[in-house]
């Protein structure tokens, strides 16, 4: 079996389904939808503040563009959690290789660097 990165995985399943939707294949236009949300529960970024998962925003997602919605749980000095900050993470194409992140949402406690770190690592994941 051919393993490629995480991101071109998913990426090879929206375009599959945009297939489907033009040739009018609802089977399987369900079925590589059903396999892009167990691939993104397995591997993208989920506890260890992440503890709402992460979810990929079909509707904003293309081939070409990958829009991830996430949350992190933050602690203050003590080890207790005193709140939320919501974040999408787009991953685009790069032309260098790879891919080009941009993550929104606030940079409270400088947490986009760790979302970074952490999407980066699971996107690379080889499936």
């Amino acid at each position: 079996m051919l393993t490629r990165p995480l991101y071109r995985a998913i990426a090879e399943k929206l375009q599959a389904i945009e297939n489907c939707r033009k040739s009018g294949n609802t089977d399987w236009e369900s079925r590589h939808g059903d396999a892009i949300e167990e691939i993104v529960k397995a591997h993208m970024p989920s506890g260890s503040g992440f503890d709402n998962g992460t979810t990929l925003d079909m509707t904003a997602s293309t081939p070409d563009k990958l829009v991830f919605q996430t949350a992190f749980h933050h602690m203050h000095e003590s080890g207790m959690y005193d709140g939320w900050t919501d974040h999408s993470v787009t991953i685009k194409a790069s032309l260098a290789g790879g891919f080009d992140m941009r993550i929104g949402g606030r940079d409270r406690n400088d947490i986009k660097g760790y979302i970074a770190e952490c999407f980066s690592q699971a996107l690379e994941i080889p499936v």
